[in-house]
């Protein structure tokens, strides 16, 4: 995990609060999708960003405190999620059994995403992904 500059707000961001309860995974997916495609982003890459979306927020809900929020800024082609939970514990990638029903969330992540990590001494799990460019 690399530690990130903190998150800096842009004209294409959004951040919402929410009780770490599993009713709010979802709000945040359409939330996220809504914003994305207000913001141009291709379709092909909103279902990996709002696959990343749920399992940060599904994490933080599962494993943190209070103080829940989610953070979703683009800027420059970069898209950087941020997910805060209060929990001073780091996400860490787990190695589950075959059998185990969860546990890889943070894998699909680090699959999915340019860098992950974690910051504020572990409250908050970070990811940034790159957009394609126009040209590509």
């Amino acid at each position: 995990m690399t530690a990130a500059p903190a998150f800096a707000p842009s004209q294409r961001s959004f951040e919402v609060s929410f009780e770490p309860a599993p009713a709010f995974v979802s709000p945040c997916r359409r939330i996220t999708t809504a914003s994305l495609r207000r913001w141009g982003v291709p379709e092909a890459v909103i279902d990996n960003v709002v696959l990343v979306v749920s399992e940060l927020v599904t994490n933080a809900i599962e494993h943190g405190g209070s103080n829940t929020a989610l953070r979703v800024c683009l800027n420059d082609g970069e898209l950087r999620i941020e997910v805060a939970d209060g929990n001073q514990s780091p996400a860490t990638l787990q190695d589950p059994a075959d059998d185990d029903e969860s546990g890889r969330g943070l894998y699909l992540v680090a699959l999915l995403a340019e860098l992950w990590g974690t910051n504020d001494a572990g409250a908050t799990t970070w990811c940034t992904l790159r957009l394609p460019s126009e040209d590509a």
